[in-house]
């Protein structure tokens, strides 16, 4: 593996016989963090928002798993 930095970016050379899927995980949580680095939301603003959205989601699908 070897680790490039310039003005602008860092790159990241890994060897083709790495696991994609572990790969995939580490991308994800890079992902996350460059979206979230400006971020001035709390914690609890996310739980919270996390918490609705599992609200609405649950009514909107209970219906397909839950027998009347």
């Amino acid at each position: 593996m070897t680790i490039e930095r310039s003005n602008s970016e860092i790159i990241i050379r890994v060897p083709g016989n790495v696991d994609t899927e572990g790969l995939q995980r580490l991308i994800n949580f890079l992902t996350y963090r460059e979206v979230t680095a400006g971020s001035k939301a709390s914690q609890e603003d996310v739980d919270k928002l996390a918490k609705e959205a599992n609200r609405n989601w649950w009514e909107e699908n209970k219906g397909r798993f839950l027998k009347p």
